[in-house]
């Protein structure tokens, strides 16, 4: 069987309107299960760095559980086991006019779990990396614990964060291909339907992994400007600021480029 050109290109370049919906699934499930994920994974950190005992266990023991758990095994426990246990079925649910499909919850809450152990391990190692001389100036100037981790602990950290958070979100969109085996019409199960309606695999699936290297791609751009923009912020100068500044120098003192 030859390589289907024009199928390869028509797909490429005029995707059937399914798999554009596929797509525009794959995007708002990874943008939906990274906020809640960034929510949970704070609060497991949190509980994780805490004094009281029985919180850092359940954090320990939570992030134990999860990291060891494959994402698939765990996806098929949420919305299959749980239903089939009688502990709870995923139906359909409106929310500000917006249907969510049963798998679609199950996806998102899925994702959700297992992406907030590993970012509440960035968090906390973020955290841990701030002086603690940071967090007692603040108490002793009168500031409360929260206000002082809000706004002098967690502000510094997140420089720290931004680029393994960034590669989490990288990886959480590639594993939205996973949410098929549970019937989440995302990219990847559209994909499936179009290989077994027109026999074109190979064509199809260079296809799909084009826009997963495109999704990744524009995200690469958006975190990179992220963390420039918080670079700037903090005052950490940029390899074309360095350069720039060292020129004038050589400029404006010949001795500093003089060979001995």
């Amino acid at each position: 069987m030859k390589f289907d050109w024009d199928f390869f290109w028509q797909s490429l370049l005029s995707p059937s309107d399914a798999f554009i919906a596929g797509l525009w699934m794959t995007i708002n499930v990874s943008i939906v299960s990274m906020v809640l994920a960034l929510v949970l994974g704070l609060v497991i950190a949190l509980m994780r760095l805490s004094r009281f005992a029985p919180a850092r266990s359940f954090a320990v023991f939570y992030i134990w559980i999860i990291r060891g758990t494959p994402l698939l095994v765990l996806l098929v426990i949420i919305y299959l086991g749980l239903a089939a246990a009688g502990i709870y079925r995923f139906e359909d649910a409106t929310l500000l006019g917006i249907t969510l499909r049963g798998a679609i919850q199950a996806a998102i809450i899925g994702l959700m779990i297992n992406e907030s152990a590993y970012i509440s391990e960035i968090i906390r190692a973020a955290i841990q990396a701030v002086d603690k001389g940071q967090m007692e100036a603040a108490l002793t100037l009168g500031m409360h614990p929260t206000s002082a981790m809000r706004w002098i602990v967690l502000a510094q950290a997140l420089r720290t964060m931004v680029p393994p958070l960034g590669n989490i979100f990288n990886s959480l969109m590639k594993n939205t291909s996973l949410l098929s085996i549970i019937g989440v019409s995302e990219m990847f199960l559209i994909t499936q339907a179009i290989s077994s309606a027109t026999f074109r695999t190979f064509e199809i699936f260079i296809v799909v992994a084009l826009y997963y290297l495109l999704l990744t791609t524009v995200w690469t751009v958006i975190q990179d400007r992220i963390e420039a923009a918080l670079d700037r912020q903090i005052g950490i100068r940029t390899p074309n600021a360095l350069l720039a500044t060292w020129n004038s120098v050589t400029t404006s003192r010949p001795w500093a480029t003089r060979k001995v």
